[in-house]
């Protein structure tokens, strides 16, 4: 009985270790996820050199495709690679209209937090944010982070060079403008 017991046990916990995984890659974009139709194994074979050079090659053509948005911080200016989501279209169609000005209040040493004015579409999941993460909270705050947090939150996208980051984020308030990079 009691082997009986342990073995529904360890199949449990198979089937949840299993189930997380699969979720943390859902959580990827489709466009991350392939690799041009070569699979994850086949790589293994190439020399690293190769491997390297094709690797870099599918981020450049990726990032092209990519739609971008210019983050604003006083007198730094960043660019963020936008997820691929109902709320950012929203927040994009936003922004067209013209730079959307966000009064963020510093939270926990690890995060600026403000009002967006305005509910967009939500698509939460749990994250583990780092820094130079953007997303959506409760669907109408966006929260910028230079520090990590655990949370269910809709991605908005990421600073893709975190050169002065934390130095344009201060320890205050700041006024973060967004706005379409051309």
């Amino acid at each position: 009985m009691k082997r009986l017991i342990a073995v529904i046990l360890l199949l449990s916990l198979i089937v949840c270790c299993t189930a997380c995984g699969a979720r943390e890659s859902t959580d990827i974009p489709a466009s991350e996820n392939s690799n041009s139709g070569v699979s994850e194994n086949s790589n293994t074979s190439m020399s690293e050199d190769s491997n390297t050079d094709t690797s870099e090659n599918n981020n450049t053509q990726e990032d092209k495709t990519k739609m971008k948005m210019n983050v604003q911080i006083g007198d730094y200016t960043f660019t963020a690679t936008l997820e691929q989501n109902q709320a950012v279209n929203e927040f994009v169609e936003m922004m067209k209209e013209g730079p959307v000005t966000i009064e963020m209040s510093d939270y926990s040493g690890f995060e600026k937090v403000g009002p967006l004015g305005k509910e967009l579409t939500t698509d939460n999941h749990q994250a583990t944010t780092t820094e130079g993460d953007i997303v959506l909270y409760s669907g109408n705050q966006i929260v910028i982070f230079y520090g990590s947090n655990s949370w269910s939150y809709t991605r908005i996208g990421k600073i893709d060079d975190l050169t002065n980051w934390k130095k344009a984020l201060g320890s205050g308030d700041v006024t973060v403008v967004f706005t379409v990079a051309e």
